[in-house]
């Protein structure tokens, strides 16, 4: 008979690659997503007990993550700005070079928005969050949701030319 440390183990084993992803995304630094996981982990590891059996154990920990991200942006802290950018390697393959270049101004973008923008885009974006969804996971109205996801799209577009082709689904909520 397995324990529910092993299946928490294995929950833990399957499903922390995609957390770690989206944590990123969220925070935009590898190492605070880390934390952000880890800490989403240990509550979730608390709340194994009820959440095994419903099945919810992921979208409960993604909802500790996203809840522990917008309680992070409210705390007063000093801003950190690094300066300048990671200077180019000349050892990578020439035939990429325009991805990596679009996929480095894309993130470069994504970290200018407000860790609140971010995390619109990320949930409706990455996560393919519904706007409802998105809204029930941020806590805020589906007409906030839709505020800052044009918010966050315009100053995208602004920053990265590519992305003015990208149209979002206009009255379909996705």
């Amino acid at each position: 008979m397995v324990s529910r440390e092993d299946e928490y183990a294995a929950f833990v084993r399957a499903r922390s690659h995609a957390l770690l992803r989206a944590a990123y995304l969220l925070t935009g630094d590898q190492h605070l997503g880390e934390d952000l996981v880890q800490e989403a982990l240990a509550r979730t590891h608390r709340a194994w007990d009820r959440l095994h059996e419903t099945g919810n154990a992921e979208a409960y920990a993604r909802r500790v993550m996203y809840h522990l991200q917008v309680s992070f942006w409210r705390r007063r802290r000093v801003a950190e700005n690094l300066p300048g950018d990671l200077p180019d390697r000349r050892d990578g393959n020439r035939e990429d070079t325009g991805a990596i270049v679009l996929r480095m101004t894309v993130e470069q973008a994504l970290r200018s928005l407000s860790p609140r923008l971010r995390a619109v885009v990320v949930l409706r974006y990455f996560e393919d969050h519904t706007e409802a969804e998105a809204a029930d996971v941020l806590g805020v109205s589906v007409s906030t949701i839709k505020t800052q996801t044009a918010r966050a799209l315009e100053h995208l577009r602004r920053l990265v030319p590519e992305l003015r082709e990208f149209r979002t689904a206009e009255g379909t909520g996705r």
